[in-house]
């Protein structure tokens, strides 16, 4: 009995216990829950747990996420990850105070360990707003993506589309097309040539290639929990995540040293060095020259180069080769506008079996596909991250320094308040009255490419790829699913990443049009 009677008190000296560390557990989560109204007037926060924050809220793919939080909470919203301060801007007014009224407050980029490694802490994209980043932005500007520049490069892309029609005409008709490998492999040997001066995406090597920038761009886009919650850095030595970066980095940085030693030894050759072939000069062979000569004001060596050319690579491949599988699967869903937009490219073509720039230039129900298909599905839907230099009120609330501030494109772009059936696949909405609106960072419920100082200025160099892509596909070949598909079994689900591609590959047969 005396047992018992002891066993009886324990336990309720326990439940005591644990009643009052959840009391108190209550009190601490209550406290973090509780407005700042002494320091600041905040934007709408969801309820947040300590140390987590919000990051509990998070399912899915986070611009849809993102999207589902703001319907409840509103278009400006204060999420917490982890330890990151994170504004969530879902509409177009806050997106124009963001990237033009107060442009000069939030054009810096906030820190992160993965990018900063496999950059080499160099870039441009992830930079910090300062002088470097102003410098080198004009070096890629005047040399790689300029209106003349691109131009330059039409030949490039041209051959490189005929290129791509010569793979998909071996294709025996009962056979379907990985259209999502063969634009990746178009948009890998355009900018190649372009900015390394050659292309290497064929035989084993290419494998090796294109296998260490999946890697690469996969690694950008995992949340890494070093950033989010300081105190749990560890957890990537224990998921692999900080191996798979070094091995990564060290991958691209040997292939990122074989290319820079050919220019290298290229040039000695042009000189009388070595021998060598007497090639046009490249983006890399511009940089090389810079970084000899010092002239853009500001010291560059052998890393910034590397990190530079990196990111024109990463930024002239992925989002092109996305937007064209998103077209494609869209025009397949929508047999009507297939049939429409090929109507307008076979009458423009009259007959030509290759349709060149020129000939793209008066496809205007074209050009509203790309538009439609960029608003539906923007390649980056939450464009890369925003950070405030300085404390600033917007809409009322009061947004602290080294915040960090998501635009959620996705949203934006299908905002009911601004386009009519958002939900719809409907490219006509560009034409007639549509057709002012564009995608050059001025009109802010449509802003694939972002706006203000950090807006992509690849804009020119990526339609350039899209439109006379489409336009001869579309001009040369009836599409189909494969046999046995109906519409309905497309799956449209998107894949992970900063860049939103399909989940699957897109398969398609392709019948050559007869005139």
């Amino acid at each position: 009995m005396n047992q018992f009677l002891q066993w009886s008190e324990q336990q309720s000296h326990l439940i005591l216990l644990y009643f009052i560390l959840f009391f108190l557990f209550l009190l601490w989560v209550i406290r973090f829950n509780k407005p700042e109204t002494n320091k600041y007037k905040l934007p709408p926060s969801p309820f947040k747990l300590p140390i987590i924050g919000n990051l509990h809220q998070l399912h899915g793919s986070p611009h849809r996420a993102f999207q589902s939080l703001a319907q409840k909470h509103g278009p400006i919203m204060l999420l917490h990850l982890g330890k990151i301060p994170t504004l969530v801007v879902s509409s177009v007014d806050i997106a124009r105070d963001v990237m033009k009224t107060y442009d000069h407050v939030f054009s810096s980029r906030p820190e992160s360990e993965i990018p900063k490694r496999l950059f080499y802490d160099k870039d441009i994209a992830f930079a910090p707003y300062g002088e470097y980043w102003r410098q080198v932005r004009k070096i890629c500007v005047l040399q790689l993506l300029s209106a003349k520049k691109v131009q330059s490069f039409r030949s490039v892309r041209e051959e490189e589309i005929n290129l791509m029609v010569d793979v998909i005409n071996k294709f025996p008709l009962s056979n379907s097309v990985n259209l999502s490998e063969l634009f990746v492999s178009l948009t890998y040997n355009i900018i190649c040539r372009v900015a390394l001066g050659r292309k290497y995406s064929e035989g084993e090597r290419g494998k090796k290639f294109k296998a260490i920038f999946t890697e690469f761009t996969y690694l950008l886009s995992v949340s890494n929990m070093g950033d989010l919650i300081p105190s749990l850095a560890w957890v990537n030595r224990l998921n692999g995540i900080n191996a798979r970066v070094e091995k990564c980095f060290r991958d691209i940085d040997t292939f990122l040293h074989e290319v820079v030693e050919q220019h290298i030894n290229k040039q000695r050759g042009i000189y009388g060095d070595d021998s060598g072939d007497n090639e046009e000069e490249d983006f890399v062979d511009v940089m090389l020259g810079i970084e000899k000569e010092s002239s853009f004001g500001i010291p560059l060596v052998r890393d910034n180069t590397k990190a530079i050319i990196l990111d024109m690579f990463g930024a002239g491949t992925d989002t092109s080769s996305v937007a064209l599988e998103w077209a494609m699967s869209e025009l397949i869903r929508h047999p009507n506008i297939m049939e429409e937009v090929q109507k307008e490219v076979r009458d423009v073509g009259r007959g030509k079996l290759i349709l060149n720039e020129n000939d793209v230039e008066e496809m205007h129900y074209l050009k509203s596909v790309i538009k439609e298909t960029l608003r539906l599905h923007p390649p980056a839907p939450l464009l890369i991250p925003h950070e405030s230099m300085e404390k600033v009120q917007i809409q009322g609330y009061d947004i602290p320094a080294k915040t960090t501030v998501m635009i959620n494109v996705f949203a934006i772009g299908r905002d009911p308040l601004w386009w009519e059936e958002p939900e719809k696949f409907w490219p006509k909405r560009f034409l007639n009255g549509g057709s002012t609106i564009d995608f050059k960072g001025q009109d802010f419920q449509f802003i694939p490419f972002g706006a203000g100082r950090r807006g992509c200025p690849g804009i020119l160099f990526a339609i350039s790829v899209l439109l006379p892509t489409l336009a001869n596909l579309l001009n040369i070949f009836d599409w189909e699913l494969p046999s046995g598909m109906d519409i309905q079994d497309l799956d449209m689900h998107e894949g992970p990443g900063i860049t939103v591609h399909r989940k699957n590959d897109l398969f398609l047969t392709a019948k050559p049009h007869y005139y």
